[in-house]
Protein backbone atom coordinates (compact mmCIF):
# COMPACT_ATOMS: atom_id res chain seq x y z
CA UNK A 1 0.00 0.00 0.00
CA UNK A 2 1.12 3.37 -0.50
CA UNK A 3 2.03 5.69 2.37
CA UNK A 4 1.79 9.50 2.21
CA UNK A 5 4.77 10.74 3.60
CA UNK A 6 4.51 14.42 5.07
CA UNK A 7 7.59 16.45 5.70
CA UNK A 8 7.85 19.09 9.16
CA UNK A 9 9.86 21.83 9.24
CA UNK A 10 12.29 19.96 10.83
CA UNK A 11 12.89 17.11 7.67
CA UNK A 12 15.93 18.40 5.55
CA UNK A 13 14.67 17.55 2.20
CA UNK A 14 17.73 17.65 -0.31
CA UNK A 15 17.62 19.66 -2.86
CA UNK A 16 16.63 18.52 -6.30
CA UNK A 17 19.86 17.31 -8.32
CA UNK A 18 20.38 17.25 -12.22
CA UNK A 19 22.26 17.80 -15.00
CA UNK A 20 22.28 21.15 -16.85
CA UNK A 21 20.44 21.04 -20.25
CA UNK A 22 22.40 20.99 -23.82
CA UNK A 23 21.05 24.86 -23.36
CA UNK A 24 23.05 25.80 -19.98
CA UNK A 25 26.20 23.80 -20.59
CA UNK A 26 26.26 26.19 -23.58
CA UNK A 27 25.37 29.89 -21.03
CA UNK A 28 21.65 29.71 -22.40
CA UNK A 29 18.93 30.56 -20.00
CA UNK A 30 14.80 30.10 -20.56
CA UNK A 31 14.55 33.76 -18.94
CA UNK A 32 12.19 36.71 -19.11
CA UNK A 33 14.33 37.79 -22.77
CA UNK A 34 13.46 33.96 -24.47
CA UNK A 35 9.79 33.77 -23.07
CA UNK A 36 9.38 36.99 -24.63
CA UNK A 37 10.94 36.69 -28.22
CA UNK A 38 9.68 32.53 -28.62
CA UNK A 39 6.95 31.19 -26.74
CA UNK A 40 4.08 32.26 -29.04
CA UNK A 41 6.05 29.79 -31.41
CA UNK A 42 5.33 26.88 -29.37
CA UNK A 43 2.00 26.30 -30.79
CA UNK A 44 3.92 24.92 -33.95
CA UNK A 45 5.33 22.03 -32.16
CA UNK A 46 2.90 21.68 -29.64
CA UNK A 47 2.07 18.42 -30.91
CA UNK A 48 5.52 17.24 -30.70
CA UNK A 49 7.26 19.06 -28.38
CA UNK A 50 5.88 18.78 -24.45
CA UNK A 51 5.55 21.47 -22.03
CA UNK A 52 8.03 20.06 -19.72
CA UNK A 53 10.66 19.73 -23.53
CA UNK A 54 9.94 23.14 -24.00
CA UNK A 55 12.34 25.22 -21.88
CA UNK A 56 15.14 23.06 -23.04
CA UNK A 57 14.43 24.12 -26.37
CA UNK A 58 13.32 27.81 -26.62
CA UNK A 59 16.85 29.00 -25.50
CA UNK A 60 18.18 27.41 -28.96
CA UNK A 61 15.47 28.69 -31.00
CA UNK A 62 15.99 32.29 -29.37
CA UNK A 63 20.06 32.20 -29.61
CA UNK A 64 19.94 30.86 -33.27
CA UNK A 65 17.59 33.57 -34.60
CA UNK A 66 19.45 35.86 -33.02
CA UNK A 67 22.94 34.97 -34.56
CA UNK A 68 20.89 34.58 -37.49
CA UNK A 69 20.72 38.01 -38.20
CA UNK A 70 23.78 38.92 -36.68
CA UNK A 71 25.40 37.10 -39.55
CA UNK A 72 23.02 37.80 -42.15
CA UNK A 73 22.30 34.09 -42.60
CA UNK A 74 19.76 31.89 -43.66
CA UNK A 75 18.99 28.13 -42.18
CA UNK A 76 17.48 26.26 -44.93
CA UNK A 77 15.40 23.14 -43.61
CA UNK A 78 14.63 19.63 -45.19
CA UNK A 79 11.33 18.18 -44.82
CA UNK A 80 13.09 15.66 -43.06
CA UNK A 81 13.85 17.29 -40.16
CA UNK A 82 12.46 17.32 -37.10
CA UNK A 83 9.45 19.80 -36.29
CA UNK A 84 11.77 22.10 -33.77
CA UNK A 85 14.24 23.01 -36.57
CA UNK A 86 12.01 22.87 -39.47
CA UNK A 87 9.04 25.06 -37.89
CA UNK A 88 11.11 27.29 -35.23
CA UNK A 89 14.48 28.11 -37.09
CA UNK A 90 14.14 27.28 -40.44
CA UNK A 91 13.62 30.01 -43.05
CA UNK A 92 13.33 28.03 -45.93
CA UNK A 93 11.79 24.74 -45.94
CA UNK A 94 11.00 22.23 -48.89
CA UNK A 95 13.03 19.38 -50.50
CA UNK A 96 16.81 19.47 -51.25
CA UNK A 97 16.93 21.43 -54.74
CA UNK A 98 13.99 23.86 -53.61
CA UNK A 99 16.32 24.79 -50.77
CA UNK A 100 19.13 25.42 -52.79
CA UNK A 101 17.55 27.08 -55.12
CA UNK A 102 15.90 29.32 -52.89
CA UNK A 103 19.43 30.12 -51.27
CA UNK A 104 20.40 30.92 -54.01
CA UNK A 105 18.32 33.90 -54.97
CA UNK A 106 18.70 35.60 -51.14
CA UNK A 107 20.86 38.32 -49.99
CA UNK A 108 22.22 35.78 -47.27
CA UNK A 109 26.24 35.59 -46.93
CA UNK A 110 25.42 32.69 -44.93
CA UNK A 111 23.71 29.38 -45.53
CA UNK A 112 22.88 26.80 -42.72
CA UNK A 113 21.85 23.86 -44.39
CA UNK A 114 19.62 21.72 -42.06
CA UNK A 115 19.94 18.79 -44.17
CA UNK A 116 23.02 16.15 -45.48
CA UNK A 117 25.78 16.45 -46.76
CA UNK A 118 25.28 16.62 -50.54
CA UNK A 119 22.59 18.99 -50.13
CA UNK A 120 24.61 21.61 -48.51
CA UNK A 121 27.18 20.97 -51.71
CA UNK A 122 24.63 21.84 -54.33
CA UNK A 123 23.92 24.68 -52.00
CA UNK A 124 27.97 25.82 -52.57
CA UNK A 125 28.09 24.40 -56.16
CA UNK A 126 24.79 27.04 -56.97
CA UNK A 127 25.77 29.84 -54.60
CA UNK A 128 29.58 29.75 -54.33
CA UNK A 129 30.52 33.39 -53.19
CA UNK A 130 28.55 32.23 -50.13
CA UNK A 131 29.89 30.32 -46.71
CA UNK A 132 27.85 27.08 -46.42
CA UNK A 133 28.03 25.24 -43.07
CA UNK A 134 26.87 21.83 -42.19
CA UNK A 135 26.13 21.35 -38.38
CA UNK A 136 27.60 17.95 -38.37
CA UNK A 137 29.92 16.07 -40.74
CA UNK A 138 28.61 13.23 -39.94
CA UNK A 139 24.87 13.70 -41.74
CA UNK A 140 25.61 11.82 -44.66
CA UNK A 141 23.32 9.56 -47.00
CA UNK A 142 23.83 5.52 -47.90
CA UNK A 143 22.19 6.89 -51.07
CA UNK A 144 24.59 9.59 -51.94
CA UNK A 145 27.50 7.27 -51.00
CA UNK A 146 26.50 4.30 -53.15
CA UNK A 147 28.30 6.04 -55.99
CA UNK A 148 31.75 8.23 -56.49
CA UNK A 149 33.23 9.99 -60.12
CA UNK A 150 35.25 6.92 -60.58
CA UNK A 151 32.01 5.03 -60.82
CA UNK A 152 30.54 7.03 -63.12
CA UNK A 153 33.44 7.42 -65.39
CA UNK A 154 33.40 3.61 -65.45
CA UNK A 155 29.67 3.50 -66.57
CA UNK A 156 30.15 6.02 -69.15
CA UNK A 157 33.31 3.61 -70.54
CA UNK A 158 30.68 0.45 -70.62
CA UNK A 159 27.96 2.62 -71.97
CA UNK A 160 29.22 4.89 -74.53
CA UNK A 161 26.96 7.20 -76.34
CA UNK A 162 24.25 7.34 -73.69
CA UNK A 163 23.39 9.44 -71.25
CA UNK A 164 24.06 9.64 -67.65
CA UNK A 165 21.02 11.29 -65.53
CA UNK A 166 22.18 11.40 -62.05
CA UNK A 167 19.54 11.97 -59.07
CA UNK A 168 20.48 15.14 -57.49
CA UNK A 169 20.73 13.23 -54.07
CA UNK A 170 24.80 12.32 -55.20
CA UNK A 171 27.94 14.16 -54.33
CA UNK A 172 28.96 16.97 -56.20
CA UNK A 173 32.12 14.72 -57.73
CA UNK A 174 29.55 12.65 -59.10
CA UNK A 175 27.37 15.42 -60.60
CA UNK A 176 30.13 16.75 -62.13
CA UNK A 177 30.78 13.55 -64.07
CA UNK A 178 27.01 13.45 -65.53
CA UNK A 179 25.47 15.09 -68.05
CA UNK A 180 22.06 16.36 -66.07
CA UNK A 181 20.89 16.38 -62.93
CA UNK A 182 17.08 15.09 -62.27
CA UNK A 183 14.31 15.40 -59.06
CA UNK A 184 12.36 12.62 -58.06
CA UNK A 185 9.23 15.54 -59.52
CA UNK A 186 11.07 15.51 -62.73
CA UNK A 187 12.58 12.44 -63.03
CA UNK A 188 11.05 11.07 -66.49
CA UNK A 189 10.45 14.43 -67.87
CA UNK A 190 14.57 14.65 -67.37
CA UNK A 191 15.23 10.92 -68.71
CA UNK A 192 12.55 11.65 -72.06
CA UNK A 193 14.21 14.71 -72.62
CA UNK A 194 17.98 13.56 -73.07
CA UNK A 195 16.57 10.49 -74.86
CA UNK A 196 15.21 13.02 -77.74
CA UNK A 197 18.35 15.33 -77.17
CA UNK A 198 20.65 12.77 -77.71
CA UNK A 199 18.71 10.35 -80.21
CA UNK A 200 18.68 7.34 -78.10
CA UNK A 201 16.04 4.53 -76.36
CA UNK A 202 17.99 3.89 -73.25
CA UNK A 203 19.35 5.98 -70.71
CA UNK A 204 21.18 5.67 -67.68
CA UNK A 205 19.49 6.95 -64.42
CA UNK A 206 21.43 6.90 -61.28
CA UNK A 207 22.20 6.30 -58.39
CA UNK A 208 18.53 5.16 -56.95
CA UNK A 209 17.59 1.82 -58.07
CA UNK A 210 14.44 2.09 -57.43
CA UNK A 211 13.63 5.30 -58.64
CA UNK A 212 15.02 3.66 -61.54
CA UNK A 213 12.59 1.20 -61.85
CA UNK A 214 9.46 3.01 -61.01
CA UNK A 215 10.76 5.74 -64.03
CA UNK A 216 11.00 2.99 -66.64
CA UNK A 217 7.43 1.99 -65.04
CA UNK A 218 5.93 5.53 -66.52
CA UNK A 219 8.08 5.75 -69.62
CA UNK A 220 8.78 4.09 -73.22
CA UNK A 221 12.38 5.00 -72.43
CA UNK A 222 14.39 2.10 -71.77
CA UNK A 223 16.38 2.86 -68.43
CA UNK A 224 20.08 1.86 -66.84
CA UNK A 225 20.13 1.13 -63.10
CA UNK A 226 22.86 1.48 -60.09
CA UNK A 227 22.40 -0.60 -57.15
CA UNK A 228 21.94 2.46 -54.92
CA UNK A 229 19.10 2.70 -52.57
CA UNK A 230 17.61 5.14 -49.65
CA UNK A 231 17.95 3.39 -46.51
CA UNK A 232 14.64 4.68 -44.76
CA UNK A 233 12.31 4.35 -48.14
CA UNK A 234 14.07 0.72 -48.88
CA UNK A 235 12.68 -0.65 -45.90
CA UNK A 236 8.94 -0.16 -46.90
CA UNK A 237 7.28 -2.94 -48.59
CA UNK A 238 4.39 -3.79 -50.46
CA UNK A 239 3.18 -6.21 -47.49
CA UNK A 240 3.66 -3.46 -45.30
CA UNK A 241 0.91 -1.12 -47.29
CA UNK A 242 -1.23 -4.53 -47.35
CA UNK A 243 -0.75 -4.56 -43.33
CA UNK A 244 -1.37 -0.98 -42.83
CA UNK A 245 -4.47 -1.26 -44.65
CA UNK A 246 -5.68 -4.19 -42.78
CA UNK A 247 -4.87 -2.34 -39.44
CA UNK A 248 -6.07 1.29 -40.39
CA UNK A 249 -9.35 0.50 -43.15
CA UNK A 250 -10.06 3.79 -45.28
CA UNK A 251 -6.14 5.21 -45.12
CA UNK A 252 -5.06 6.39 -48.32
CA UNK A 253 -1.74 5.96 -48.97
CA UNK A 254 1.01 8.29 -50.42
CA UNK A 255 4.43 6.75 -51.36
CA UNK A 256 7.77 8.32 -52.36
CA UNK A 257 9.36 7.12 -55.15
CA UNK A 258 12.53 5.59 -53.74
CA UNK A 259 9.96 3.03 -52.35
CA UNK A 260 10.42 -0.19 -54.06
CA UNK A 261 8.21 -0.66 -57.33
CA UNK A 262 6.10 -3.55 -55.13
CA UNK A 263 5.13 -0.59 -53.05
CA UNK A 264 3.91 1.70 -55.77
CA UNK A 265 1.63 -1.11 -56.57
CA UNK A 266 -0.20 -1.42 -53.52
CA UNK A 267 -0.29 2.74 -52.95
CA UNK A 268 -3.14 5.61 -53.81
CA UNK A 269 -0.50 7.97 -54.71
CA UNK A 270 3.32 8.06 -55.58
CA UNK A 271 5.16 11.33 -55.78
CA UNK A 272 8.05 13.90 -54.80
CA UNK A 273 7.97 15.28 -51.07
CA UNK A 274 6.21 18.24 -52.38
CA UNK A 275 4.07 16.57 -54.41
CA UNK A 276 2.86 14.31 -50.96
CA UNK A 277 2.60 17.16 -49.00
CA UNK A 278 0.45 18.85 -51.58
CA UNK A 279 -1.77 15.99 -52.05
CA UNK A 280 -2.30 15.91 -48.31
CA UNK A 281 -3.01 19.96 -48.10
CA UNK A 282 -4.76 19.94 -51.48
CA UNK A 283 -7.59 16.60 -50.95
CA UNK A 284 -7.75 16.60 -47.41
CA UNK A 285 -7.72 12.57 -46.31
CA UNK A 286 -9.56 11.96 -43.36
CA UNK A 287 -6.76 9.18 -42.68
CA UNK A 288 -3.19 9.53 -44.41
CA UNK A 289 -0.34 7.55 -43.93
CA UNK A 290 3.07 8.78 -45.56
CA UNK A 291 5.78 6.57 -46.81
CA UNK A 292 9.01 8.33 -46.66
CA UNK A 293 11.17 9.63 -43.44
CA UNK A 294 9.22 9.73 -39.70
CA UNK A 295 9.87 13.64 -39.84
CA UNK A 296 8.23 14.41 -43.07
CA UNK A 297 4.53 13.32 -41.51
CA UNK A 298 5.47 15.00 -38.34
CA UNK A 299 5.88 17.91 -40.39
CA UNK A 300 2.89 17.82 -42.73
CA UNK A 301 0.67 17.32 -39.86
CA UNK A 302 1.88 20.35 -38.28
CA UNK A 303 0.25 21.97 -41.29
CA UNK A 304 -3.09 19.55 -41.55
CA UNK A 305 -4.78 19.32 -38.12
CA UNK A 306 -7.98 18.06 -39.52
CA UNK A 307 -5.85 14.90 -40.79
CA UNK A 308 -5.46 11.73 -39.03
CA UNK A 309 -1.81 10.30 -39.68
CA UNK A 310 -0.84 6.98 -39.40
CA UNK A 311 3.09 6.85 -38.79
CA UNK A 312 5.14 3.85 -39.79
CA UNK A 313 8.10 5.26 -38.42
CA UNK A 314 11.57 5.13 -40.58
CA UNK A 315 14.07 7.66 -39.28
CA UNK A 316 16.79 8.15 -41.21
CA UNK A 317 19.71 8.17 -38.94
CA UNK A 318 21.42 11.26 -40.77
CA UNK A 319 18.83 13.56 -41.02
CA UNK A 320 18.69 13.02 -37.43
CA UNK A 321 22.29 14.41 -36.65
CA UNK A 322 21.16 17.58 -37.14
CA UNK A 323 19.99 19.26 -34.13
CA UNK A 324 19.22 22.77 -32.80
CA UNK A 325 22.30 22.36 -30.75
CA UNK A 326 24.55 22.05 -33.73
CA UNK A 327 22.58 24.68 -35.74
CA UNK A 328 23.75 26.66 -32.55
CA UNK A 329 27.54 25.76 -32.46
CA UNK A 330 28.08 26.13 -36.55
CA UNK A 331 26.34 29.61 -36.30
CA UNK A 332 28.52 30.73 -33.36
CA UNK A 333 31.29 29.36 -34.23
CA UNK A 334 31.21 29.40 -37.77
CA UNK A 335 32.26 25.98 -38.66
CA UNK A 336 32.18 23.33 -40.86
CA UNK A 337 32.41 25.40 -43.82
CA UNK A 338 31.41 23.23 -47.12
CA UNK A 339 34.53 23.31 -49.69
CA UNK A 340 33.78 22.10 -53.18
CA UNK A 341 37.22 22.37 -55.74
CA UNK A 342 36.05 24.68 -58.45
CA UNK A 343 36.47 22.33 -61.70
CA UNK A 344 34.44 20.25 -59.81
CA UNK A 345 32.16 22.95 -58.88
CA UNK A 346 31.93 24.49 -62.36
CA UNK A 347 31.03 20.90 -64.15
CA UNK A 348 28.43 19.79 -61.19
CA UNK A 349 26.76 22.99 -61.85
CA UNK A 350 26.80 22.81 -65.63
CA UNK A 351 24.59 19.00 -64.70
CA UNK A 352 22.27 20.94 -62.92
CA UNK A 353 21.70 24.35 -65.41
CA UNK A 354 20.90 21.36 -67.47
CA UNK A 355 18.01 20.30 -65.64
CA UNK A 356 17.17 24.07 -64.82
CA UNK A 357 16.62 25.25 -68.21
CA UNK A 358 14.09 22.49 -68.77
CA UNK A 359 10.43 23.96 -68.14
CA UNK A 360 8.83 23.40 -64.97
CA UNK A 361 6.05 21.72 -64.29
CA UNK A 362 2.86 23.24 -64.11
CA UNK A 363 1.23 21.02 -61.09
CA UNK A 364 2.91 18.46 -59.21
CA UNK A 365 3.84 15.43 -61.36
CA UNK A 366 2.83 12.04 -59.81
CA UNK A 367 3.81 8.51 -60.44
CA UNK A 368 1.72 5.87 -62.07
CA UNK A 369 0.57 2.94 -59.23
CA UNK A 370 -0.95 0.02 -59.17
CA UNK A 371 1.26 -1.00 -62.17
CA UNK A 372 3.63 -3.96 -62.19
CA UNK A 373 7.18 -3.42 -62.42
CA UNK A 374 8.52 -3.24 -65.60
CA UNK A 375 12.69 -5.39 -66.33
CA UNK A 376 15.43 -2.99 -65.57
CA UNK A 377 19.42 -3.55 -66.32
CA UNK A 378 20.73 -2.89 -62.91
CA UNK A 379 24.49 -2.64 -63.24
Amino acid sequence: MARIIEFGQGCDIPAARRRPTAAEARGLAYDAEVKAAVDHLYPKVKEFVTPMEWPAIAPFVHAINMLKKQRGAVILAHNYMTPDVFALVGDFRGDSLQLAREAARTDAKIIVQAGVHFMAETSKILSPDKVVLIPDLRAGCSLAASVTGADVRLIRSKYPGLPIVTYVNTTADVKAECDITCTSSNAVQVVEHVAKKWGVDRVILIPDEFLAKNVAANTHIEIIAWKGRCEVHEKFSGEDVRQIRDAHPGVIVLAHPECPPDVLEEADFAGSTSALAHYVKENGPKKVVLLTECSMSDNVAAENPGVEFVKPCNLCPHMKRISLENIYDALLDMKHVVEIPEDIRVRAKAAIDAMLALPKPTSFPKFRIGDPAVPVEVI
